[in-house]
């Protein structure tokens, strides 16, 4: 069809470095049919992988569409070559939705490899896990209280909204992590029995995420280590150690509610509650096994 035609044919897209036709191909070979010498080109200036997103995204949207399990394939392939542009961003070039994008992300990358802030289709980067920048924005605006939103918004890779934000936080004597970001403490965790089929665990609304009347976190008239571990940066900004202390918290929570759990259990449970709790007290041990001997080697290195 496109041989047959007399119009001008769109430029071809080539990349300069290879030489090779990036997007245009049917039209090239219809300039040759019709004995053309030349053809119009656009030249792409970039390295291959930035080319095959090109060609994936002027197949898209022009030409013999591309197959779902093209379109799949693509994905996967600038996924990894690009794991920082969001799923939406990707999902516009691919032509797939971004839950399908996403779906694809979890599948071709492993975790450790996933990145902590992704380009937007807008052209900004937004970090994936808020609380790092906040905890970073906290500490700069203790050790300069004067400094200007903008300049702690630089060094801590948020916006100086966010950083507003987390200096009335702190002048409240609040927590500079809102609560969707901060991981749940023991005394934030409201066990209760809502059926018989399983126990629920939920923030409770009502209670302040900061206690400061004495309470289950405290212990013989002091502060619980879990909430002192709970404030600690290192831990709190990364995934690995949050997750440690949602399983610490959940833990603690049993000292608040292991009374009514005990009349949860039906009597044909028994037994296998008693089994995986035995299990679970048997990892930590190990838990508890492993890192005091973590520090015993450390000390004999240091030493």
């Amino acid at each position: 069809m496109l041989s047959d035609t007399e119009d001008t044919l769109p430029p071809v897209i080539v990349h300069r470095a290879t030489m090779r036709v990036i997007d245009g191909m049917h039209r090239l070979q219809a300039a040759m049919a019709r004995g053309e010498e030349n053809i119009r080109v656009r030249f792409f200036d970039g390295d291959e992988h930035d080319a095959f997103v090109v060609a994936v995204k002027e197949n898209t949207v022009h030409g013999l569409p591309l197959s779902t399990a093209d379109r799949v394939a693509a994905a996967a392939r600038i996924l990894r070559s690009h794991p920082h542009w969001s799923d939406r961003a990707i999902a516009k070039i691919s032509g797939l939705s971004a839950r399908k994008v996403a779906d694809i992300r979890r599948a071709v990358l492993p975790q450790d490899a996933q990145p902590t802030a992704r380009l937007g289709r807008d052209g900004r980067t937004r970090p994936l896990d808020g609380s790092a920048g906040r905890i970073r924005a906290a500490e700069l605006i203790v050790k300069e209280p004067h400094a200007s939103l903008r300049k702690i918004a630089q060094q801590a890779g948020i916006s100086p909204g966010t950083v507003r934000d987390v200096r009335d936080r702190l002048r409240r004597g609040e927590d500079p992590l809102p609560r969707t970001l901060r991981p749940r403490t023991a005394e934030e965790f409201d066990v209760t029995p809502d059926d018989w089929t399983g126990v629920q665990t939920r923030p409770s609304p009502s209670r302040s995420p900061l206690p400061s009347a004495p309470g289950p976190e405290r212990a013989h008239g002091r502060r619980s280590p879990l909430n002192t571990l709970m404030k600690d940066p290192s831990l709190r900004s990364a995934e690995r150690g949050r997750h440690l202390l949602r399983l610490l918290s959940v833990s603690a929570s049993l000292t608040q509610s292991s009374e009514w759990l005990v009349g949860v259990v039906p009597e044909h449970c028994v037994n296998l509650v008693c089994q995986v709790a035995m299990e679970n007290v048997a990892v930590w041990e190990k838990f508890v096994e492993d890192l005091q001997r973590r520090t015993v080697r450390s000390g004999s290195r240091t030493s």
